[in-house]
């Protein structure tokens, strides 16, 4: 399998048609199976594959989620997308699709903790969460992942002076490109507000009516 790092834009165009989403550094997409046996079949069938540690399954009563990445890169590369490619084509063999997901689109949560002193407080988080660092990045200031693959990432944003006013713990709600304005929509139609928008599409700064802050993020406008 190939690993060559690609351009997001690329990596969406690519995987777009195929049903994946690009969430940052992953492809995700849902297969619905309608019972658990069919999910079990359907992941059976996605195991022969030989994806490696590339390939992440998660399986529920009625449906499979689908995650790709290159775990030494904490990215997609070519050889993902060649894998969503296979996916996609043993699903649709089998009579089932690949698609961004119906109860709610594909998704990554991440948690950004606001610091003065890093270092001090990442070991913290590390031992309290049971967390490891991603692959090839145990910096003092680097994020924090758990190694089972089901909770939510936590990075680590530099502060420079104490702020007691705002929360210093917030949520990354990494969603599609094309799912980003409906989520900032039903968010702001239940009382919130944007409170910085200058790095969009990146992401988004919203609040709660309390002043309680969240972002909305998507892989655009990332590229160097």
């Amino acid at each position: 399998m190939t690993a060559e790092r690609l351009k997001r834009q690329d990596i969406s165009d690519a995987a777009g048609p195929l049903g994946w989403r690009l969430i940052l550094g992953e492809l995700q997409t849902e297969v619905r199976t309608g019972s658990l046996a069919r999910a079990a079949e359907l992941a059976g069938a996605f195991a022969v594959v030989e994806a490696g540690d590339h390939l992440r399954m998660d399986v529920r009563a009625d449906r499979l989620y689908l995650s790709l990445t290159t775990p030494e890169e904490s990215f997609v590369t070519d050889g993902d997308l060649e894998l969503a490619r296979t996916i996609s084509g043993i699903a649709a063999g089998l009579g089932a699709g690949c698609e961004p997901g119906d109860v709610r689109p594909v998704q990554r949560i991440e948690i950004g903790i606001d610091a003065l002193d890093i270092a001090s407080v990442r070991p913290f988080w590390k031992a309290i969460l049971g967390y490891a660092p991603e692959p090839g990045r145990d910096g003092p200031q680097d994020a924090l992942v758990d190694p089972a693959g089901q909770g939510p990432s936590v990075w680590f944003q530099q502060m420079d002076a104490p702020r007691s006013q705002r929360n210093r713990i917030h949520f990354d709600v990494v969603v599609a490109h094309d799912e980003a304005r409906r989520r900032m929509d039903a968010a702001l139609a239940a009382g919130g507000k944007v409170t910085y928008d200058g790095e969009a599409p990146a992401f988004w700064v919203l609040a709660d009516p309390e002043g309680n802050e969240a972002c909305v993020c998507t892989w655009q406008a990332r590229d160097a």
